[in-house]
C-alpha cells in the first residue's frame, strides 16, 4: 500500500509540473477546491466536500435513491425494510455480505452502534435523526441489532415509512455502517467522556463502501483505494485522486491538457471557454440547494420583518440569470428547491424582482428611511464575491451599506454556526427530494435559545422562530394523505416568503467538467458516484 501510494503521489508531483498528458488508466484524478474539508468522520461532516467524497463513495448507506429516479427509494447496505402496522417499528434486513476493507464481516451491531453513535456525539448532522424522536437518553433502547442481520428502530410517532426513509436513511451521512470495533479500540476521552473514535475516523473512517480513504493530506490531496471486499458491483477504477485546486483558471489548464480527468468548481468563463472543446463535456445538474442570505435576527434592525421584505427587493432575479448564474443556479425566492414534493410552482416561488422604490418604502415604514449599515460576510470562491457585490451595489441606492468580508469557506462556516455574523450569503442542499428537507431545518426552530447550539438547523442560526410554523411542519410531517401534505407546505412556503430570516436568491446547479475519456461517473442532484466511473 504504501508504494502504491508513492507512485501516485509522483503522478501528482509530474501532473503539477506539467510533465503529465494524460492521467493513469486505473485512476481518476479530479480538480477541486478542498479548503472546506475539515473532517471525514460521516456525522460530523458538514461540508459539501466531506459529503460528496465519503457517502456513497468511502461509505454505503443503509437504503439509496435509485439514480435514474431519486423519488424512488432502492437497497443499499440494507437489502430491504420493513414498517409495522402501527408505523411506529423500522426493521432493517442487512446484507449478509458486508465486509469492511480488510475483509472483517460487517454486521447489524455496526449499523446499530453508528447510528447510536450520530446521536450521542450531537455534532452537526446528529439532526437527520434527533429530529424525528431519536435522542441520547433512549437511544439504546430506540435503535437495537435483534441479530447480526436486523436492525430495528422504534420511532416515537408514526411518520410516513417513505417520507423517514428519505429523510434519515437514502444517502445520508447518519445512515452509515462505521467498523463498532475500530471505533472503540481508538476512542479517546474528551472532557471526560469517550469520542467514541471520532479523533480516529476524522481522517480514516473504517466502512463498508466501494473505496477507503488511504491519504488525505489538508488542503492538498485525497486518495482513496478501491476497496476490494465491497459487496457491490467492484468499481471500475482502483484509486480516486482529488487535488486541492482553488483557482478555476488552473483546474481548467489542467483539464485542458488532460493532467486531470474532472475539474469540479469551475467559473462561469471558463465553463464557457471549454464548451467548444471536443474533448471535454460540461454535466449540469440541478440540485436540491438554495444559496441565500441569512439575517441575524437578533441584530435589531435585521429582526424588523419589513427591513428584511426590502432586502428581498434589493436581488435583480433577472440580471443575475443573465450575467452571474449561467452553468451555476437557476433564480429562485422560495426555500423549497423546485423538483421537491410540495414545492411552489416557478411562478408562485419567484415573487420578487429588483423593485428600488418598493424597498425604500418598506425601509421608512420600518423606521430606516436613510437606511444603516452592516457587514456581510461570504465565501471568498466561485460566483459569491460577484453576487454579493450586485446586491450591496442595489442596497447603497436606498441607502443601506453593506461591508462586505470575504474568507475561506471553513471561516464562513464557522462564523454561522456560532451565529457570528449580521449577513451571510451561504449555500445550503436538501439533503432529500421532499419540502420538508428545507422547511425543518430553514422554516422550524425547536429551541431558539444560544445555549441550544442547535447548529444543524440554519433557521436556529437567525435566532428566527415561529410557533406556528414548528406546529405546521410537525403536521405536515405526520399527515399521511399527500395532498393535504403539499396543502400545509403551500401555507407554510407563503409565509417564509415574506417573514422568514433568508432571503433566498438562487437554486444551485452542480456544473462538472469532464474529459470524454472518463464514462460512468454519474452525477446526481445528492451523490456523486465515483465506483461507476471507468476508462
Amino acid at each position: 500500500m504504501a508504494r502504491a501510494l508513492r507512485a501516485a503521489i509522483v503522478v501528482l508531483l509530474l501532473s503539477a509540473g506539467g510533465g503529465q498528458a494524460a492521467t493513469p488508466r486505473d485512476a481518476l484524478v479530479m480538480a477541486w477546491n478542498l479548503d472546506a474539508l475539515i473532517t471525514f468522520d460521516p456525522p460530523q461532516i458538514g461540508e459539501i466536500n466531506g459529503a460528496d467524497i465519503i457517502v456513497g463513495n468511502v461509505c454505503s448507506t443503509l437504503v439509496q435513491y435509485d439514480p435514474k429516479d431519486t423519488s424512488k427509494i432502492i437497497p443499499g447496505a440494507a437489502e430491504s425494510w420493513s414498517s409495522s402496522p402501527d408505523g411506529l417499528t423500522l426493521t432493517f434486513k442487512m446484507r449478509s455480505d458486508l465486509k469492511f476493507p480488510d475483509g472483517t464481516p460487517a454486521t447489524a451491531e455496526d449499523a446499530a452502534w453508528s447510528l447510536q453513535r450520530a446521536v450521542l456525539l450531537g455534532y452537526f448532522s446528529s439532526a437527520n435523526l434527533t429530529q424525528w424522536g431519536f435522542n441520547k437518553d433512549q437511544i439504546a433502547d430506540q435503535i437495537q441489532a435483534t441479530d447480526v442481520n436486523t436492525l430495528v428502530l422504534k420511532l416515537s410517532k408514526p411518520y410516513p415509512a417513505p417520507l423517514l426513509l428519505s429523510a434519515a436513511f437514502a444517502n445520508n451521512n447518519v445512515a452509515v455502517i462505521l467498523s463498532k470495533a475500530a471505533g472503540l479500540k481508538n476512542a479517546k476521552t474528551v472532557d471526560g467522556k469517550s469520542d467514541l473514535g471520532n479523533a480516529f475516523f476524522k481522517t480514516a473512517p473504517v466502512c463498508v463502501g466501494p473505496y477507503h480513504v488511504a491519504r488525505w493530506d489538508a488542503n492538498d490531496v485525497v486518495i482513496l483505494e478501491r476497496n476490494d471486499n465491497y459487496f457491490g458491483p467492484k468499481p471500475g477504477l482502483r484509486r480516486i485522486i482529488i487535488r486541492h485546486v482553488p483557482e478555476s483558471s488552473a483546474q481548467r489548464l489542467l483539464l485542458e491538457k488532460g493532467d486531470i480527468d474532472v475539474a469540479r468548481l469551475l467559473n462561469t468563463d471558463d465553463l464557457k471557454a471549454l464548451e467548444s472543446d471536443k474533448d471535454i463535456h460540461i454535466e449540469q445538474t440541478l440540485m436540491q440547494g438554495m444559496n441565500y442570505l441569512a439575517l441575524n435576527t437578533n441584530d435589531p434592525i435585521l429582526g424588523n420583518p419589513k427591513v428584511r421584505e426590502a432586502i428581498r427587493y434589493l436581488i435583480d432575479y433577472d440580471g443575475l440569470a443573465n450575467t452571474i448564474l449561467p452553468y451555476k443556479g437557476t433564480p429562485r425566492a422560495d426555500l423549497v428547491p423546485e423538483g421537491a414534493f410540495g414545492a411552489l410552482d416557478r411562478k408562485e416561488g419567484q415573487p420578487f424582482s429588483l423593485d428600488l422604490a418598493k424597498a425604500k418604502q418598506l425601509l421608512t415604514e420600518a423606521g430606516y428611511p436613510e437606511g444603516f449599515s452592516k457587514k456581510m460576510i461570504l465565501s471568498a470562491n466561485d460566483i459569491s464575491p460577484a453576487i454579493a457585490q450586485h446586491i450591496a451595489t442595489n442596497a447603497a441606492k436606498v441607502g443601506i451599506k453593506l461591508e462586505l468580508e470575504q474568507m475561506a469557506d471553513a471561516n464562513l462556516f464557522t462564523r454561522g454556526r456560532n451565529r457570528d455574523f449580521e449577513v451571510q450569503l451561504v449555500g445550503w442542499g436538501a439533503g432529500y427530494p421532499d419540502a420538508d428537507a428545507m422547511v425543518s431545518r430553514h422554516a422550524t426552530d425547536p429551541d431558539p435559545r444560544p445555549e441550544a447550539k442547535l447548529v444543524g438547523y440554519p433557521v436556529w442560526r437567525t435566532g428566527w422562530q415561529s410557533t406556528d410554523i414548528n406546529a405546521k411542519a410537525e403536521a405536515a410531517r405526520l399527515e399521511q394523505d399527500p395532498v393535504k401534505r403539499a396543502a400545509i407546505y403551500k401555507d407554510i412556503q407563503d409565509y417564509m416568503l415574506h417573514n422568514g430570516p433568508m432571503a433566498y436568491i438562487y437554486q444551485t446547479i452542480r456544473p462538472i467538467a469532464v474529459r470524454t475519456s472518463v464514462t460512468g461517473f454519474v452525477i446526481g442532484p445528492f451523490t456523486v458516484n465515483y465506483a461507476s466511473a471507468s476508462k
